[in-house]
């Protein structure tokens, strides 16, 4: 009976089986498969900093056991690089995008309704704070021009199509 969803401590308890039998974690990329979930991407999922960020300290420490780490360490930072606050902007954005980790975690690819609302925890905070996780990928997609390339990244990497890079088809001039 444990205080993070099911999935993924079903998910976890793979990894931990592997750990178990091979002595440490083998080299998963996403698209591995196993029992028709795929385990790689969720590997994947789990070392993303604002992923990380929202997983319970007992998770974390799960996590680190069979030997997986944030992709890069999340806050604090040197404070060279961040002394200043993180604006509004920037603080909302990491909550929209913890909530959508959470939204992906526990109803994987399902589109998010437009009226949805996501509660998650926030450091700092006593309580759940409540993002409304539709609107905020609505807004999210009509200021995308605005987004930098990491935040347009961590959408991509929790499967927001419109926020992949684009590709534009090579054209060849015309000989006649």
């Amino acid at each position: 009976n444990c205080p993070w969803p099911l999935d993924w401590q079903r998910h976890y308890r793979v990894l931990a089986d592997l750990v178990d039998a091979d002595g440490s974690l083998p080299a998963i990329d996403p698209g591995v498969l196993f029992e028709g979930d795929d385990i790689g991407r969720w590997l994947q999922r789990q070392s993303q900093p604002a992923t990380w960020a929202q997983l319970l300290p007992e998770q974390q420490e799960r996590l680190t056991k069979l030997g997986v780490q944030p992709a890069e360490a999340p806050s604090p930072a040197p404070a060279a690089t961040r002394s200043a606050k993180p604006t509004k902007a920037q603080q909302a954005f990491q909550r929209g995008l913890a909530a959508l980790a959470q939204w992906v975690e526990r109803e994987g690819d399902r589109p998010v309704p437009r009226g949805h609302s996501e509660e998650i925890a926030v450091d700092g905070e006593a309580e759940p704070v409540t993002v409304k996780l539709g609107v905020w990928i609505s807004n999210t997609k009509s200021r995308r021009d605005r987004l930098d390339t990491d935040q347009l990244a961590a959408l991509a990497e929790l499967g927001v199509d419109w926020a992949r890079p684009v590709t534009t088809p090579q054209t060849t001039p015309h000989s006649h």
